[in-house]
């Protein structure tokens, strides 16, 4: 569907400018030529790789402000200080055991590095080095610019990677990153599994089922779904967990996302899939629209993420929602030592800390999944509530 398209059909969504349009209209016209080279359709898989992160068009690889009031969504960093303070605590303690550095991938904003290491600093748990890997250079530069005002003996901790390092040992980060990895999407029918394709459709785009390759195939029987089920799944988060398993030497991953055990993600009721974009804090459905210009996420199925790890070698360490990470992980402290005098303040965290644990917020949609290697000590962020035996 095209720009104006867009317009006329969806008429409750904000309207691109024009420079917007322009980089939008580029990245259409770079997949149609991919489809028209590959007969006709490509696997949504590779169609939302390249809505995301197509060089210089992609949604995470153009200029538009992403993250925040200005942008499209909010993440726990992006909310105040309270989520990277908390996770400070179970970094130190991992630290303390592993004397290795941080990794954080996809940082954003770099909103959650600003916040981590100084908590690291007051806990003296500091690690030698604070990684990011960072893929886009347009939010590269935008971390670069928000971490140039930290102290310098903070900032000289901080580097950029490209790409992973060969080895690893402390505690890997990712926050909202398993999420925007693109996935494959199915259908069941009486005459069996379809994968779901994208194809031309005038200048915009259109579905077209075509029968599933056959791992898809197997691992969908493997659900015992009824006809008529839409849904994901996420082979490049498997891939990308059995890519850091290899390089882990010892220490710890903490994966926080939205998502489910595999029982409640394919759930009879969310029979749609969990398919979601986000334009300027609006949600809707249709990911084959204002191309490169909206954000495209699935929840996340933490049953797969943690099988993948155990076939990588991995230990499963923890589960449980971010209310009740947040919760062992010290966020009573951090309130506690709020002045109430500074009445100001004192809301604005409490305000934070809401958003961050209340159901009705991202506190039980949110989860956190703890892997690792090497690592004995029980975590303290899964001590209030560890629902492993919930995978």
């Amino acid at each position: 569907m095209s720009i104006e398209e867009t317009r006329l059909m969806h008429p409750d969504l904000p309207q691109p400018g024009e420079h917007e349009s322009q980089v939008s209209e580029e990245l259409a016209e770079t997949i149609r030529a991919e489809i028209d080279n590959a007969n006709g359709s490509i696997s949504f898989a590779r169609f939302m790789d390249l809505a995301l992160h197509a060089p210089g068009l992609g949604y995470y690889a153009a200029g538009a402000h992403k993250l925040g009031a200005e942008g499209d969504f909010v993440t726990a960093p992006e909310l105040g200080s309270l989520f990277a303070r908390c996770l400070a605590h179970q970094c130190a303690q991992v630290l303390s055991e592993t004397a290795g550095d941080i990794l954080e991938f996809g940082p954003g904003s770099g909103a959650l590095a600003a916040a981590l290491l100084p908590e690291l600093e007051r806990l003296d748990a500091l690690p030698q080095r604070y990684l990011l890997l960072e893929t886009s250079a347009d939010l590269r530069a935008r971390q670069q610019q928000r971490l140039a005002g930290a102290p310098p003996h903070l900032r000289d901790r901080i580097q950029w990677l490209d790409e992973l390092p060969d080895g690893f040992q402390g505690v890997m980060i990712a926050n909202e990153v398993l999420d925007a990895m693109p996935v494959e999407i199915f259908r069941t029918g009486e005459s069996g599994i379809s994968q779901r394709r994208v194809r031309r459709s005038g200048n915009g785009f259109d579905w077209q089922d075509e029968p599933a390759s056959p791992e898809l195939v197997r691992r969908v029987e493997a659900l015992d779904l009824p006809p008529a089920y839409v849904s994901e799944i996420n082979f490049a988060a498997e891939a990308w967990i059995h890519s850091i398993a290899a390089i882990l030497n010892r220490g710890v991953v903490l994966l926080v996302d939205y998502g489910f055990p595999r029982h409640e993600y394919y759930h009879p009721q969310r029979h749609e899939g969990t398919l979601m974009c986000h334009y300027r804090h609006r949600a809707h459905d249709n990911p084959l629209i204002l191309v490169g210009l909206q954000d495209i996420t699935a929840h996340v199925d933490f049953t797969a993420m943690a099988q993948a790890a155990v076939d990588s070698g991995l230990d499963v360490l923890g589960y449980t929602s971010q209310a009740a990470f947040l919760l062992g992980s010290g966020l009573d402290e951090l309130l506690a030592r709020s002045d109430p005098e500074d009445a100001r303040t004192h809301i604005t965290l409490a305000a934070e800390a809401k958003r961050l644990t209340l159901p009705s917020e991202m506190g039980e949609l949110f989860k956190v999944l703890a892997l690792g290697r090497g690592v004995d000590t029980p975590l303290r962020g899964f001590a209030v509530d560890d629902r492993r035996g919930r995978l």
